[in-house]
């Protein structure tokens, strides 16, 4: 994989995080900036773990499926784009809630579990194509952290729907990720 197709899979698993991030900011009275750097490591962190575990369950199944291994990432990234895409175009119905200046630790926590369920997916999908999974998951970590801080302060002003856009561009890019491994592949 590419330094290029890595910076681009780092950013797109992070775009979900960051459509969270702005619902969650959105969420909040006046987020100041540790409260957002706070919500970014927990995500960070647990979206850095996700591929990790996904990977090890990968290599571990690697062996009955070398020959189409290249298929297998194509397909978990295709339809993992496609989700994206879904879930940005759908109307989630938010209901108004009362803000407070943060959100709970256990609160974040499962929203980073659930965003970063993709994540996993993918880090399956890693452990068929040449890649260092640390660094794979340290950038998607380290892009995870950014964008959530971004988000969480952008939120206020926002809104959620520059963060449902986001999670469109998001699922593009993995499909252009999951195309551009099957082309190399097949081409090579």
């Amino acid at each position: 994989m590419t330094p290029f197709a890595l910076i681009f899979l780092a950013l797109a698993m992070s775009t979900d995080a960051f459509a969270a991030a702005i619902g969650k900011g959105s969420a909040l009275h006046k987020p100041r900036f540790l409260e957002a750097l706070r919500t970014g490591l927990i995500f960070g962190v647990i979206e850095a773990i996700t591929p990790l575990i996904g990977w090890a369950i990968g290599r571990a199944a690697s062996v009955w499926v070398a020959d189409w291994d290249h298929w297998i990432a194509f397909t978990l990234l295709i339809g993992l784009g496609l989700h994206m895409i879904y879930n940005g175009l759908k109307d989630d119905g938010e209901e108004e809630q009362e803000r407070s200046s943060q959100h709970s630790l256990f609160i974040l926590a499962v929203t980073a579990v659930a965003t970063s369920i993709d994540a996993l997916a993918v880090g399956v999908g890693l452990a068929f194509v040449d890649v260092n999974i640390l660094i794979a998951s340290a950038a998607i970590g380290l892009a995870t952290l950014v964008m959530v801080t971004i988000g969480v302060m952008l939120g206020r002003v926002l809104g959620t729907m520059v963060g449902k856009r986001a999670e469109i561009v998001g699922g593009v890019v993995l499909m252009i990720v999951g195309g551009t491994i099957l082309f190399e592949h097949l081409t090579a």
